[in-house]
């Protein structure tokens, strides 16, 4: 086999990598601006520049692509989270990573619309209650992740998985609702929701003595092990739409 045999595999895949993306891409646009009821196969076809057949040679349906879009936008709202923490070490704490992680959902559309389950964009999805397989899977690990804070004193003791799941559940969903209901003059940028999501939660989650250095290096610690594990499901339920057509992760070569 010559040399250049995996240079054109390797070529023809980064193809396929970056068709996909755009695919991708134009469905996404096309869903926000019309909802998923009204956007078709030859929609996002016309948009992205391919063939409607084309399409078809990555996901087997619309319910397939749309699986796609979201399970994307998942995966690099974790990413993104990740690297928060590793440009602001300090901010790895359980406030701080639910304060990250609001700030990524306020920016992106297609997620806050699943969380809300906003008929106007998801349409009949959402009479079929479809629901994300990915927070069952780490529902099991923010156990653990806790059991380590509490441990270390860094939250309230009193408090079970369920109690912690509920109050964060509650801070980030009113949040999407509130702001939907107020006035554009009076929204504060993402950042700042972000900010003040995590404010709350410290409030409502603080133990009543600061744990020491150690055990704060401990729970930073976990809590980078608990986004990576995150990560890796978002990462393997995203495989699952992409197969071969998984674009790299930052820092891998294309």
């Amino acid at each position: 086999m010559s040399a250049a045999a995996p240079t054109r595999r390797r070529g023809t895949a980064q193809r396929r990598v970056e068709r996909a993306e755009r695919i991708l891409d134009a469905g996404t646009e096309l869903v926000l601006r019309w909802g998923y009821d009204k956007t078709t196969i030859d929609d996002v076809a016309r948009l992205a520049g391919v063939a409607k057949g084309t399409i078809y040679l990555h996901w087997g349906s619309r319910e397939d692509l749309f699986a796609a879009l979201m399970r994307r936008d998942r995966a690099e709202m974790i990413g993104a989270v990740r690297r928060r923490l590793g440009e602001d070490p300090a901010s790895a704490t359980l406030p701080g990573l639910f304060g990250h992680l609001a700030h990524e959902i306020h920016r992106r559309p297609l997620l806050q619309a699943a969380m809300v389950q906003d008929s106007a964009v998801l349409g009949k999805l959402v009479a079929r209650k479809q629901t994300s397989t990915t927070t069952p899977e780490i529902v099991v690990p923010f156990g653990e992740y806790l059991a380590t804070l509490r441990e270390h004193g860094a939250v309230r003791g009193d408090l079970s998985v369920e109690d912690h799941l509920t109050v964060i559940a509650a801070v980030l969903h009113g949040s999407l609702v509130s702001l939907r209901m107020m006035p554009e003059s009076l929204r504060v940028s993402d950042e700042r929701a972000g900010e003040l999501i995590g404010d709350t939660l410290a409030r409502a989650f603080a133990a009543d003595h600061p744990p020491s250095d150690a055990a704060r290096a401990a729970c930073a610690d976990a809590t980078r092990e608990f986004v990576d594990q995150a990560y890796a499901v978002a990462r393997a339920k995203l495989r699952e739409s992409l197969g071969d057509d998984l674009p790299p992760e930052e820092g891998e070569p294309s």
